[in-house]
């Protein structure tokens, strides 16, 4: 709020506005400029600001001597900002002036000096305001382009039949909109399916591109759609279906469904270590090296009930291990004037309240704090501090003997003891040269399904072994590692104690977060705490916080939890492929996984031959998962983190992708369920009722095994890529092209008639979710090149480190360079 002249408004419609009369004395019309006057300090302000201030008026400085000056200014009406400063001759306060207007305060004593900074941003915002305005009707006059990313419908539950749409426009404004139409099949008119507006998606404040927030429902598959914009751009693509490719069934006898409710980690280890003990020929327990912190806690009491007069006390032991038997009373002595003391027999701490000369208690809880935290004995049992930070400064009242506690609820079952982390190793050769596969569940502890589908995954890859040559297959060509709660402490906490626990257990909390009633709060999240794109590397997504539900720990991998991830695939190094099985939303995601805000700077982005892997990969996993009841995962939940989520720092897939190759995918189980009699998605949540939960473990269980048909068959992949150049555009001075190959591979090139190597340019995307770059080239052009896909098998057997010339070549022509 600022004071204006004559009680009216700031905004000012005559630069020349005239002071009140009191201020004004004998005010005649002023009909020329006068000189400027000269300002203390030399200084020199002109009648009328220069042109950047709106109307010559402008936001002064003036100093005056002390708050009487500064009230008499208000009493004349003067416009003044809220800001105030004690400066060495006075009070600084900020006036909005006239040139006429600051002229006549000097006129009365007042020291007017120089314009606040800054004052010109009004003109540069009006300036970028025109511009923009005058760039946005440019637009509006132009069509823009719509590259088109996707298109699909599917089916899901109940056999419904869904719309998925994608479009980049390059009229990146939010005035921009897009309309979709499709039709109901080959051969019906092109608007007959509907229509409906496409969302802008955004991200970090970046432009991403248009879809729809949920796919539609559809009564027949649509063969095309079309896209159209308000800026007039149009573009019409077919719509393929995604997913439900055939797959081989399973033989006869195949048998599932081995879950049937849902396990806490201490269950979950054990049916692992029994699997193992029952088929001992296939499979072997191996004990991570890094035992976690355990379910355990030091155990606490508080006392007080203001903020001020409130303080708490923390055991040093872990509850489990004597914390529990502590206790602590606050007694008020019969004398007056007595000191404040503590005594301690065994277990039992005793702090006699100070009293002042009327008899009543003095001790305030910082005292109290401090004398528990002095005395030896006493702090050889607990700790003590005051309520979140608090001076401590109010009384503190008696209460009688509390006995401390961890506040823990598992049953004795649940060991408090660091727990040892086991993961399940199957395969008939496990210490040959088989490509190894890591399954991994439960990093966050509420995620109740994703231990059961390692554990239904286990159950059917051993059940089955014996009977189903898919399999057996499977078993003899694989190495396979199976770790089914990867945060056995964060997991034990959820069961039976807070069961939105998402992190760990483990206290990095200092003492101002640190209350019984911060319980809930502490812990790091284990997908927040790996090294590659880290919080510490400034990667967005996680927190420094330690109360916060992304909170990345103190330093990278600072949780055992994790380290024995990195340890497992450090020691097994032919582990080529993983999944990281999360809950809940339905999403099936690759990396990268994390990227800076400023500029949307994500990890390296993997290679084209590497995300068409991913994405051909992903038709078969997701077509196994949709067997089941029918559910699909959706397109555009379909792809890299940052593309169809969110920035997740410090992630273990991140972790395992960049530092060590492996190809690694993360399931978020519990897809949204479609209500037909609403026509929405409805979401599931982390603990749905155990009967969708025991839905969600078989078909993401059948996803496990797909992951596992994937790893095998690029394990006996020696086929060859096959590849081709495509002339997609020409002007009489250039030629555009881009190349296609018949499997997912990177394709190497030059364009200088040299031999193509590893070391030559590598065909890149055209942009996120967008195909193959297209390479325009000015003169005719000899284009060499070769493809080599995932597996390593290069196109015609060319050796590219070799003297061989079997590499591709092609002419493209240049019109006008005939």
């Amino acid at each position: 709020m600022r004071n204006s002249l004559n009680g009216r408004g700031s905004g000012r419609v005559v630069a020349a506005f005239v002071l009140p009369v009191v201020l004004a004395l004998g005010a005649t019309p002023v009909l020329a400029s006068p000189p400027p006057p000269a300002l203390s300090g030399g200084e020199v302000v002109p009648d009328r600001q220069p042109s950047t201030t709106q109307d010559g008026v402008a936001l002064l400085r003036v100093v005056v001597p002390d708050q009487a000056a500064v009230d008499r200014l208000n009493a004349l009406g003067v416009d003044l900002a809220e800001y105030r400063k004690a400066v060495d001759d006075g009070i600084e306060v900020h006036a909005v002036l006239s040139p006429q207007e600051a002229r006549e305060l000097r006129g009365q004593g007042f020291d007017v000096r120089d314009a606040v900074p800054g004052q010109a941003a009004f003109a540069a915002n009006q300036a970028e305001r025109r511009t923009a305005m005058s760039a946005a009707v440019t637009a509006a006059q132009q069509n823009d382009t719509l590259t088109p990313l996707r298109a699909e419908w599917f089916t899901s539950t109940d056999d419904r039949r869904f719309l998925s749409v994608e479009v980049k426009s390059s009229a990146t404004d939010a005035e921009t909109v897009l309309t979709a139409t499709w039709d109901s099949g080959r051969g019906t008119p092109p608007d007959s399916g509907g229509t409906a507006t496409l969302s802008r998606l955004t991200d970090a404040g970046q432009y991403m591109y248009h879809r729809f927030d949920y796919p539609l429902p559809v009564t027949q598959a649509p063969s095309r759609v079309t896209i159209k914009s308000s800026r007039g751009g149009s573009v019409t693509v077919p719509v393929t279906k995604w997913l439900g490719e055939r797959r081989t069934p399973p033989g006869g006898h195949y048998v599932s469904d081995f879950v049937d409710h849902y396990m806490d980690p201490t269950e979950v280890t054990g049916r692992i270590t029994a699997l193992a003990a029952e088929f001992p020929r296939i499979t072997q327990i191996i004990d991570l090296p890094y035992k976690t912190n355990g379910y355990r806690r030091a155990a606490q009491a508080q006392f007080g009930t203001g903020a001020a007069s409130t303080f708490y006390v923390t055991s040093t032991a872990y509850g489990s291990q004597g914390g529990n038997d502590v206790s602590l009373a606050l007694t008020r002595p019969e004398a007056a004037s007595s000191p404040l003391s503590v005594t301690v027999t065994g277990k039992d701490v005793v702090v006699g309240l100070a009293t002042d000369a009327s008899g009543a208690i003095s001790s305030t809880a910082r005292q109290v704090v401090d004398a528990l935290n002095a005395n030896t004995a006493a702090s050889a049992l607990l700790t003590a501090a005051t309520y979140r930070g608090d001076q401590g400064g109010g009384l503190v009242a008696a209460a009688p003997a509390t006995r401390l506690t961890d506040g823990l609820k598992a049953p004795q079952s649940v060991s408090r003891e660091p727990f040892q982390m086991k993961a399940l190793r199957v395969g008939t050769k496990r210490g040959g040269p088989k490509v190894g596969v890591f399954l991994y569940c439960q990093e966050h502890a509420r995620e109740w399904v994703t231990p059961l589908v390692c554990v239904e995954t286990a159950e059917r890859l051993l059940r089955n072994y014996a009977h189903d040559p898919r399999t057996r297959r499977i078993v003899d060509d694989l190495d396979i590692f199976i770790l089914p709660t990867s945060n056995p402490d964060g997991g034990h906490y959820s069961f039976y104690d807070y069961n939105m626990q998402r992190k760990n257990m483990t206290n990095h909390c200092p003492a101002k977060a640190a209350d019984p009633a911060s319980r809930n709060s502490w812990g790091v999240d284990l997908n927040r705490n790996f090294s590659v794109g880290s919080m510490f590397d400034g990667y967005l997504g996680a927190s420094s916080d330690c109360t916060s539900g992304v909170f990345a720990g103190p330093s990278e991998l600072s949780e055992p939890e994790d380290r024995n991830q990195v340890w497992l695939t450090r020691k097994y190094p032919n582990i080529k492929f993983a999944m990281n099985t999360h809950s809940y939303g339905g999403y099936f995601m690759w990396p990268p996984g994390a990227y800076k805000e400023a500029g949307r700077e994500t990890l390296p982005r993997t290679d084209l031959g590497t995300e068409n892997y991913f994405w051909e990969s992903s038709r078969h996993i997701l077509s196994a998962v949709q067997e089941r009841r029918g559910t699909a995962i959706w397109p555009g939940r379909t792809g890299p983190v940052p593309d169809v989520l969110y920035s997740a720092a410090g992630n273990s897939a991140d972790e395992h992708w960049y530092n060590r190759g492996i190809i690694g995918w993360d399931f978020e189980v519990g897809a949204d369920l479609y209500d037909p009699a609403t026509k929405r998605f409805q979401p599931v949540g982390f603990q749905p009722p155990f009967a969708e939960g025991h839905e969600e473990a078989m078909e993401f269980s059948s996803g496990q095994i797909a992951i596992l048909e994937v790893a095998r068959a690029y394990s006996g992949d020696r086929r060859r890529p096959g590849s081709e150049l495509k002339v997609t555009g020409r002007t009489g001075a250039s030629a555009t092209f881009t190349f296609t190959t018949d499997e997912p591979a990177n394709v190497y090139y030059t364009l200088d008639g040299s031999r193509p190597t590893l070391n030559s340019p590598k065909l890149v995307a055209a942009g996120t979710r967008e195909g193959a770059q297209r390479i325009t080239v000015d003169r005719t052009t000899e284009v060499h090149w070769f493809s080599v896909d995932i597996a390593g098998n290069v196109e015609r057997g060319y050796r590219p480190g070799g003297p061989g010339a079997n590499y591709r070549r092609q002419r493209v022509e240049v019109r006008g360079d005939r």
